[in-house]
C-alpha cells in the first residue's frame, strides 16, 4: 500500500430520545406497538454492524422517563443493586460506546439518577454541567481507544474524543430538584472550552448533543443548539435529539446552515433518529490518512460521508407495519420489570361516568383537562390556606400532553366505566409536581397569550378548509385555564411566537377575559395550580417563574389525580364553558388530525364533521365555525 492514503470507514450509530421503551409495547393501550422498542432497534444495530467492519454505538439521553416502566422502576424500592435498571440492562447488552444524559433524566432526583447511571458498563459524559461547587457532574468527556480496519486489512489504532452536552432548561424544567445542587451552562461555550484539547489528543472528535436544531440567531442559552454547536471548530459529527424529530429529513428544510438531503449542520455531518426507538441514526465516516514519509505522524481527515436513519416501521394508511423484530434477547432482559409494570398499572383507582378523550382538546375544554384541572384545584385549596392566599381567586392550568403530536397513536381515549392507573398514566405521563403561582389580571391575559401561539392565523374569506395548527403542534403549551371565561379571535396574528417570544406587540387573540362573569382587571390578583415544569418557566410563560411562587407541594400531579379519583370513586368530568373560538363573521372550517375513534365522539361535538383521509396515518375532521 505504499504510496497509497490508508482509508478507514467508521460507521457511527446513534439512539436518542428512547424514553423507556425497551419492548415494543404500548402501556396506555395495553398492546404490542410495531412504532417503538429498542428491542426493535437492536435488530437494526445488528444488521449495520454486520454491513461494516467498524462501528460504534452512542446513546444521546432521555434514557430512563417516559412511560410507565420508567415510572415504576422510580417507585421506592424497585430499583435493585443487584440487578441494576432495566434500560441500562439493555443498553449493556448492545455494547454501548458511550453516552450523554437529556434533561428528562433529572426527573426523578439526582440519587435515583446516580443509582441508574452507576449500573453502566459504557462511559456517560456531560461537559456543561457542573456541580454547586464548580466540580464536574459528570465527565466531561471521553477518549475511546479502537483498533480499526483499512480498505486493505490494516489494522489502525484510533483515539476517538466525545463529549457530552445537555439543553440547559434542565435548571428551569427541574428547578426544586437541582438548584443549589449543579449549575447548566451554555452548550456551545462549554463545547468551545473542552473541543480543542480533545482534538489535540484524538483522531476524531464526536459530539453527543441533547439537544435540537434552530437557525434563530444565538443569544446563549439555547435549548436546541445543535445548529450552532457546529461552529465550533474540531468537531467531526453531531448527534442531535430532545426535538424528537428525524434528521436527515424534511422537518427542517426551511432552516439556513442546514443541508437536509445529505444530512449536515453548518457542513458538518448530523443525525437525529427519531423517538421512542422509531429510528436508528447512522454516520458512515471515510477517514483518510496520507502515506508520507511521515505517515505515522499524519492525522487522519473525513474524506467523505453518508448520513442516514433507518426506521423500525413504515406506514401504510392507519398501519404502522415493522420493518424490524423485536430481538428475544433484549425483550427477555427486562420483561420481569415489564410484567410487574403491567400488574401495576391494573390496579383499580375508580370510575368515570363519561368518556375521557383528547380528540378535541384543541377545540375547547374537554373531560381530560377537566379531571386534571379538577384535581389540582382540590388538593391545592387546603393547602393555599396556610399560605395566605386563601382570599384570592383559585385557578388550575392544564395541557393535553397527548393530543396527536406523536403520531395516530398519541391520543388519550378511555372510555365510560373503570379508571385504573393504566388511565392514570395515559391521562398524566410525566413526572411533574404541584406548584402554584400568585399573577396578575395582566400576566393572566398574557399567559393566555402565550398558549395560544399554538394556533394558525385565520383568514375569515377562505372558505375552504384551513390548519388550526402545525401538524405536529406542541400540545402541552396550550393552557386551559379553570376558573375563566374567554374568547380565542383566531383572524388575528400570534403574539408570542411558539417560543414564547413576543413577536407582535399589537396583536390580541384573547377576548372577553372573565372570572365569574366580571371582566378581568390588569391590577387584579389570581392564584394559578400547575405543574413544576411550568411553574418554573417552561415554555416561556407571563406570569411564571420563581418571584411568582406561592406553593411548592412535593406530590406528583398524577399521584394527585389518582388520590381524587379515589376519593370521588365515580367521576363526572363534564366540560364547563371556559374558552371558545371567537366567530369571524363569516363561515369558517379549521381543519385538524384525529382517528377513526374519533368519530365515535362526533355527537357530542356541534360542528365538527370528517373531511377525509389524512397523512400519517390520521384523518382530518373540521369544526365549522359561524
Amino acid at each position: 500500500m505504499s504510496g497509497r492514503a490508508s482509508r478507514v470507514r467508521l460507521r457511527l450509530l446513534e439512539t436518542s430520545d428512547l424514553h423507556m421503551f425497551v419492548h415494543d409495547y404500548d402501556y396506555y393501550q395495553d398492546r404490542q406497538d410495531n412504532t417503538v422498542g429498542l428491542a426493535k432497534v437492536a435488530t437494526l444495530i445488528a444488521a449495520a454492524r454486520a454491513e461494516a467492519a467498524n462501528t460504534l454505538l452512542f446513546d444521546n439521553g432521555d434514557i430512563i422517563q417516559g412511560n410507565p416502566l420508567g415510572d415504576y422502576m422510580a417507585l421506592s424500592g424497585h430499583l435493585s443493586a443487584a440487578r441494576g435498571h432495566p434500560m441500562i440492562r439493555a443498553m449493556n447488552r448492545l455494547g454501548y460506546d458511550a453516552a450523554t444524559i437529556g434533561n428528562h433524566e433529572f426527573n426523578y432526583g439526582l440519587e435515583f439518577l446516580d443509582a441508574v447511571l452507576g449500573g453502566a458498563a459504557f462511559p456517560f459524559v456531560c461537559a456543561n454541567i457542573e456541580t454547586a461547587a464548580g466540580a464536574s457532574f459528570l465527565p466531561p468527556t471521553t477518549v475511546l481507544e479502537r483498533d480499526l480496519v483499512d480498505e486493505d486489512g490494516t489494522v489502525h489504532r484510533l483515539r476517538i474524543g466525545v463529549i457530552g452536552l445537555v439543553t440547559p432548561q434542565i435548571m428551569i424544567w427541574d428547578k426544586a430538584r437541582l438548584e443549589g445542587r449543579i449549575t447548566a451552562g451554555d452548550i456551545v461555550d462549554a463545547a468551545a472550552r473542552h473541543v480543542p484539547a480533545l482534538r489535540q489528543g484524538c483522531d476524531l472528535v464526536l459530539a453527543l448533543c441533547h439537544a435540537g436544531i434552530s437557525d434563530a440567531p444565538r443569544r446563549g442559552g439555547e435549548e436546541n443548539a445543535a445548529l450552532h454547536l457546529a461552529a465550533v471548530p474540531g468537531i467531526d459529527a453531531i448527534f442531535a435529539g430532545h426535538a424528537h424529530r428525524v434528521f436527515p429529513g424534511p422537518d427542517y428544510a426551511a432552516l439556513a446552515g442546514v443541508d437536509c438531503a445529505r444530512g449536515t449542520l453548518g457542513g458538518v455531518p448530523a443525525v437525529m433518529p427519531g423517538f421512542w426507538g422509531s429510528h436508528l441514526g447512522m454516520i458512515d465516516l471515510m477517514l483518510e490518512r496520507d502515506a508520507a514519509p511521515a505517515a505515522a505522524m499524519s492525522a487522519w481527515r473525513v474524506a467523505d460521508f453518508h448520513v442516514e436513519v433507518r426506521p423500525i416501521y413504515r406506514r401504510a394508511g392507519r398501519d404502522a407495519l415493522p420493518l424490524a423484530a423485536a430481538d428475544p434477547a433484549v425483550l427477555a432482559d427486562v420483561t420481569p420489570e415489564h410484567q410487574a409494570t403491567l400488574r401495576w398499572m391494573e390496579q383499580p383507582v375508580g370510575r368515570s361516568t363519561v368518556p375521557i378523550n383528547t380528540f378535541f382538546s384543541l377545540l375547547g375544554n374537554d373531560a381530560a383537562l377537566t379531571l386534571v384541572n379538577d384535581a389540582q384545584a382540590w388538593y391545592a385549596r387546603p393547602l393555599l390556606a396556610a399560605t395566605g392566599h386563601a382570599d384570592l381567586p383559585l385557578l388550575s392550568a392544564a395541557s393535553p400532553f397527548k393530543a396527536g403530536g406523536a403520531g395516530p397513536d398519541s391520543f388519550v381515549d378511555i372510555p365510560a366505566g373503570p379508571l385504573d392507573m393504566k388511565d392514570m398514566a395515559n391521562l398524566y405521563m410525566f413526572a411533574n409536581t404541584i406548584c402554584a403561582l400568585k399573577v396578575s389580571g395582566i400576566e393572566l391575559h398574557e399567559w393566555l397569550e402565550r398558549s395560544c401561539a399554538v394556533f394558525n392565523q385565520i383568514d375569515p374569506a377562505d372558505p375552504s378548509p384551513q390548519e388550526l395548527a402545525a401538524p405536529r403542534a406542541a400540545s402541552y403549551l396550550f393552557d386551559t385555564i379553570a376558573g375563566l371565561t374567554y374568547e380565542i379571535d383566531l383572524s388575528q396574528p400570534a403574539r408570542y411566537d411558539r417560543d414564547g417570544v413576543l413577536v407582535r406587540p399589537d396583536a390580541r387573540r384573547i377576548v372577553a377575559l372573565a372570572h365569574q362573569g366580571r371582566a378581568v382587571l390588569p391590577q387584579d390578583s389570581f392564584i394559578v395550580v400547575t405543574n413544576n415544569y411550568r411553574a418554573d418557566g417552561g415554555g416561556a410563560f407571563p406570569g411564571t417563574g420563581g418571584g411568582h411562587l406561592v406553593l411548592q407541594a412535593p406530590d406528583l400531579n398524577r399521584d394527585v389525580i389518582v388520590r381524587y379519583v379515589m376519593q370521588h370513586p365515580e367521576v363526572t368530568p363534564v366540560p364547563a364553558p371556559i374558552w371558545r373560538f371567537r366567530l369571524l363573521g363569516r363561515q369558517v372550517t379549521l381543519a385538524f388530525n384525529g382517528t377513526a375513534e374519533t368519530e365515535r365522539h362526533l355527537s357530542r361535538q356541534p360542528g365538527v364533521t370528517r373531511l377525509g383521509d389524512g397523512t400519517g396515518g390520521f384523518i382530518r375532521y373540521g369544526l365549522r365555525l359561524g
